[in-house]
């Protein structure tokens, strides 16, 4: 305190000497300030060190102490939760800018996984839907073999090419002819029963008409008790009529009609429908018969032909019913 004083009542005093005509000069009071503040540093330099190596000395202590017997761990848990608040404001920009990095990184990747999961459900869709279709296909195929090895005539599988769109004439044309012996008014059959009869033969391809249409008929009997009748086209694909059963006929909705194996067409015994509705008209000589074909003959695709026996002159399509 003392050399500070002397130092600014000597620097007040040069300023003031500077002020008067005489000009005192001020080089002996600044030399005079340097030397009484010189003369103190040789004093703070031992001070200084002593003081650094009482803190070593307490470090070593304090390092041997904690080492030797956790005397300091108490005291490092109180500094750890009186800094945990510091910590924490410290990272949080640095957790932020992360967090918001991580959150636009999953979010891109989040929309590139959803993208790619949607392609290949469309794949695995697209992949169902055909292997649905092989397994339908495979069912037919196992019902034509299962079909085949009950029938005891000669048949062949063939495939349906195509379906006449007039629907007043229920056509269709399969992929095979006369080369692998096909011949007019064969019969054709599938899995489920009779489907219809061939009437054009060509060298690779033949001509159908199926028991649905107008110009077709059919002899069957009622499989229950044998009574036989004619099955007509009705021009719809799913109804058969039976005009020629007398009101008092043995017949009732449910009963099975099979192939008669009269006219020669068709073996005997194939299913060809199942009566779905009888109506008898009072004072009429004929019941109303509907029946409906056992083959689902707007769905079939696979078809079998039929050799029973060689095909006879003058053997029609359409076999005309006869007056019994």
């Amino acid at each position: 305190m003392l050399s500070n004083s002397s130092t600014n009542t000597v620097r007040l005093y040069s300023a003031w000497s500077d002020s008067r005509p005489g000009r005192l000069t001020t080089a002996p009071t600044y030399t005079m300030v340097a030397s009484r503040e010189n003369s103190s540093n040789p004093a703070r330099i031992p001070a200084l060190g002593l003081r650094v190596l009482v803190l070593i000395i307490v470090s070593i202590a304090l390092m041997y102490l904690d080492h030797r017997e956790n005397h300091l761990d108490a005291v490092r848990k109180g500094i750890d939760v009186a800094v945990y608040p510091v910590r924490l404001a410290v990272d949080a920009p640095l957790r932020f800018w992360s967090w918001l990095g991580e959150s636009t990184t999953s979010r891109a990747n989040l929309e590139l996984e959803n993208n790619r999961l949607k392609s290949e459900r469309l794949l695995t869709n697209a992949r169902l839907q055909r292997l649905t279709a092989l397994e339908a296909e495979n069912a037919r195929l196992r019902a034509l073999l299962d079909a085949r090895a009950r029938v005891r005539d000669e048949v062949r599988v063939a495939e349906i090419m195509a379906v006449d769109a007039n629907p007043y004439e229920h056509n269709l044309i399969i992929d095979i002819g006369s080369r692998d012996g096909v011949y007019d008014g064969q019969a054709i059959v599938s899995a489920d029963g009779v489907v219809g009869q061939v009437i054009r033969t060509g060298l690779m391809t033949s001509q159908a008409v199926l028991i649905s249409d107008t110009d077709h008929a059919l002899p069957v009997e009622v499989n229950r008790n044998g009574l036989r009748t004619i099955a007509v086209g009705t021009g719809e694909i799913d109804r058969l009529d039976l005009p020629f059963l007398p009101n008092n006929a043995d017949i009732r909705a449910g009963d099975l009609l099979v192939t008669s194996g009269l006219g020669g067409a068709f073996p005997a015994g194939y299913p060809v429908a199942v009566v779905d509705s009888v109506t008898r008209i009072p004072q009429e000589s004929f019941a109303d018969v509907t029946a409906k074909p056992a083959a689902a003959l707007d769905q079939v695709r696979e078809i079998m032909l039929i050799w029973s026996a060689a095909p006879t002159a003058g053997e029609g399509v359409a076999e005309e019913p006869s007056d019994e």
